[in-house]
């Protein structure tokens, strides 16, 4: 999504916080909604250091962005809390009504929070839109698989695909690439701006926005229009803050100024404000990867640079997978908050392998003398020099720590000299696609499938833009799709990342899990760190 997900070099102030004013908990939820009489439960207010690239669905593909989407727009299937699972939303049915056609029947006498019909018209239009957008920071290619979107009538939705019985398709439909939004709001052939969906109140999820500060404080209510599965909030008001710097993440829940703080802090204040008896740490089944992603036309030897070798840019990605010391980062800069990742679907999903231990560096651990003969064999000539791009403000304040320590690993024999530079979230997300040989990116599913780990980055125009195609993992992604044999395709799932492990699109180095610390008085945070991966600030009360 993107996903993603420190702040080593980053010493910025809260955006606005002497603005804001805020004093007591959950100040920025009442202070926006100052004068209504009408709550019935306290407002909450979330913090993160995460960012917002776009509201619109067809114009980002990162968790930021989709956290937000996740309380104003509404779903035809969506998980209930606790659950990874998709159930009906806006579905009264949805089902495979031929081996191609996945047919849905919506609910009726749907309405968004301005007063429009919400029917058949509006999903097609967020499909076909999404699709004719094709956003390269947007998540087109999760709907790689549908062939032709009808609606024969004004309940009634039929997905046509190109493989038959998609055992994913379910659940993309509670991805990112699932949110249905106003025909009569949204542009059928460009990303329309924030304030403009918020002045056109083009909102059909829990809540609707009252105010929105790009990046600085968004105020949510309760939308009485809401006909999902997620029911009514249990909260009225609820507000999100976001913070430049997560040292004033972890100081505003300290000091109740915040209910709960989620994205991101650091291990090292993790475990210390563990020992606050004012607060809880919380902690979720994990899917979160982190990794780099190679751009195969400009880094070393790639296809647009002048000495393009396509030999040499595979030996070039083989030393790097031979020499980083997950181990390393894991329990220097991580304090063992994430884990090593050898695989590219995290352990604890069907299918999960790790190939990477096997193909490089010996066991897992770095391999200096492995990584100096692939490049000998390949005629490389040393030091490699390496342009590495990080994110400091979305991956959490570690990020800074974490790619010195990878520079210092590639380098430490000479075999590469590694150009790290860092770019700030929002511009990073569009820059990644263009301008980065090689980069920082995390993950966080958009649903609970080995596939999630797979399509996106590795089917023929990936999200990644990282100009990475082979033909065979292609075909092999889309066939097991289609595999409604348990066992054949956990067996493909497997097969595909030692695939692409012997190519090195990408690099992973960590899985993490996921971990947000709330007041004591707040009620039912475990209920949406869930194998879902979505936040829903419906859940929360207190």
């Amino acid at each position: 999504m993107t996903r993603t997900k420190n702040g080593l070099r980053l010493a910025a102030a809260v955006v606005g916080i002497s603005a804001l004013a805020l004093t007591g908990c959950t100040s920025a939820a009442e202070d926006s909604n100052s004068g209504d009489s009408g709550n019935t439960s306290a407002p909450i207010t979330l913090g993160t250091t995460d960012k917002v690239t776009s509201l619109d669905p067809a114009g980002s593909y990162d968790s930021g962005s989709f956290m937000v989407m996740n309380q104003i727009f509404p779903f035809l299937l969506n998980s209930e809390p606790g659950s990874p699972d998709p159930s009906n939303s806006l579905a009264e049915s949805a089902e495979f009504t031929t081996s191609t056609e996945y047919t849905v029947k919506l609910k009726t006498g749907l309405k968004w929070a301005n007063g429009h019909d919400l029917d058949s018209k509006d999903v097609k239009f967020s499909f076909d839109r999404q699709l004719k957008i094709a956003d390269p920071n947007g998540p087109s290619s999760l709907l790689g698989n549908v062939d032709s979107i009808t609606a024969p009538d004004a309940s009634t939705v039929v997905f046509k695909l190109k493989v038959a019985n998609d055992q994913t398709f379910p659940q993309v439909l509670t991805s990112p690439a699932g949110p249905i939004i106003d025909d009569e709001v949204f542009p059928a052939d460009k990303v329309l701006d924030d304030q403009k969906i918020v002045e056109g109140k083009a909102f059909g999820g829990q809540y609707v926005i009252d105010s929105y500060n790009k990046n600085n404080l968004i105020s949510f209510s309760a939308n009485d229009s809401y006909a999902g599965v997620l029911g009514k909030p249990a909260n009225d008001k609820a507000a999100i803050k976001y913070y430049a710097d997560a040292n004033n993440l972890k100081l505003e829940v300290q000091q109740g100024k915040i209910d709960v703080a989620w994205r991101s802090l650091t291990p090292t204040d993790i475990e210390d404000l563990g020992k606050d008896e004012k607060l809880t740490v919380h902690k979720g089944p994990g899917g979160e990867l982190r990794y780099i992603v190679f751009n195969f036309d400009t880094m070393p030897y790639g296809a647009k640079t002048s000495d393009a070798d396509e030999k040499k840019s595979l030996a070039v990605r083989q030393a790097a997978a031979h020499l980083v010391d997950r181990e390393a980062i894991a329990k220097n800069v991580y304090k063992n908050t994430f884990t090593p990742a050898y695989s590219y679907v995290p352990q604890g999903f069907t299918g999960a392998a790790e190939p990477l231990k096997d193909l490089y560096g010996t066991d897992g651990k770095p391999d200096a003398a492995k990584a100096k003969k692939v490049l000998e064999d390949a005629g490389v000539k040393t030091p490699v020099k390496l342009a590495l791009q990080y994110n400091p403000d979305h991956y959490g304040p570690n990020s800074g720590d974490e790619y010195a320590l990878v520079e210092k690993q590639l380098e430490a024999d000479g075999l590469f000299d590694v150009d790290l530079k860092s770019t700030e979230w929002v511009t990073y997300q569009k820059q990644r696609v263009t301008d980065y040989p090689a980069y920082q990116l995390g993950w966080m599913p958009d649903y609970s499938d080995a596939d999630n780990y797979l399509s996106p980055f590795f089917a023929k125009d990936n999200f990644l833009s990282n100009n990475y195609d082979n033909p065979e993992v292609d075909k092999l992604i889309s066939d097991q799709r289609g595999m409604t044999d348990a066992a054949k395709r956990t067996e493909a799932i497997e097969k595909l990342q030692t695939m692409v492990a012997e190519d090195l699109s990408t690099l992973p180095l960590l899985q993490g899990s996921q971990v947000a610390i709330a007041g004591k008085d707040v009620k039912d945070v475990d209920k949406t760190l869930d194998a879902s991966f979505k936040f829903r600030l419906g859940v929360l009360s207190k």
